[in-house]
């Protein structure tokens, strides 16, 4: 989780402290190091209550508290602290979805791109706020003002929306199907779609998702997307740099003609 490069949640990494703590009787010195580092990126960004009730309940939050103050030098993950955060989950955004489509009075349907429809498909995992829809939110949906704040407040979730010319070509064709929720029919971009459409971005957020992504999907079909399905893209030389740039930081390799 740590050295994965990607952001760490906080309750998952909560949890494995207590599982290696439990599994292991005599944890090396490296092992009692990032134990130690956890906590304290922990405690940086849940703050010292949490953490302290959080030691409290745990069945082995004696030894981990133990572990955590003992004096074990330097910080051996001093990166560590800008990793961790409270990661948006996929069950949450399914409730989400489902608390939207039973109170819809009308039927709609939405096309999901963006961080959430990689979250979805467990392409990345970190924080957003916006479920992003493709080109507009639906008015069934967009007109129920006091739903909508409702479900923000409650969900830390807001519905957004972005323009499809940022998607490749065909996207539509390579939809997949969310599901069903109530009168509410959902399904998600196609996460190569989106890596490709991200490819020419040159927001350090989109290259950071692209470095995500890059481990977990198939490189050859991103090629061939980018290939058959990016031609407008290609045709603008700014747009043409910025992926030039990301593919060789991703791949260090020249784009694919």
């Amino acid at each position: 989780m740590v050295l994965s490069g990607n952001a760490v949640d906080a309750e998952a990494l909560a949890s494995a402290i207590e599982a290696e703590v439990s599994q292991v009787n005599k944890p090396d010195f490296r092992t009692r190091l990032l134990i130690r580092d956890s906590v304290d990126a922990l405690r940086g960004h849940w703050g010292a209550v949490r953490v302290e009730s959080w030691l409290r309940s745990s069945p082995t939050g004696a030894t981990i508290r133990q572990m955590a103050m003992a004096d074990l030098g330097p910080p051996g993950f001093s990166l560590l602290k800008h990793s961790v955060m409270d990661t948006t989950k996929k069950q949450t955004v399914l409730a989400f979805l489902r608390e939207l489509g039973t109170s819809c009075r009308r039927e709609a349907r939405i096309e999901i791109g963006g961080a959430i429809a990689l979250i979805l498909a467990a392409a990345i995992d970190r924080r957003t706020q916006d479920i992003n829809i493709v080109d507009e939110v639906p008015a069934p949906i967009r007109n129920e003002h006091d739903l909508l704040d409702k479900l923000a407040k409650r969900y830390r979730l807001q519905l957004a929306h972005f323009q499809s010319h940022y998607l490749p070509d065909g996207w539509r064709q390579r939809l997949h199907g969310v599901g069903q929720f109530g009168k509410l029919e959902v399904f998600a971009v196609d996460s190569t779609d989106i890596f490709v459409g991200k490819l020419f971005s040159a927001r350090e957020k989109d290259r950071d998702d692209l470095r995500a992504m890059a481990t977990k999907l198939d490189k050859g079909q991103i090629e061939s997307r980018y290939l058959q399905s990016a031609k407008s893209f290609r045709a603008g030389p700014k747009l043409a740099e910025h992926a030039t740039n990301n593919w060789y930081i991703l791949f260090g390799e020249p784009l694919p003609v």
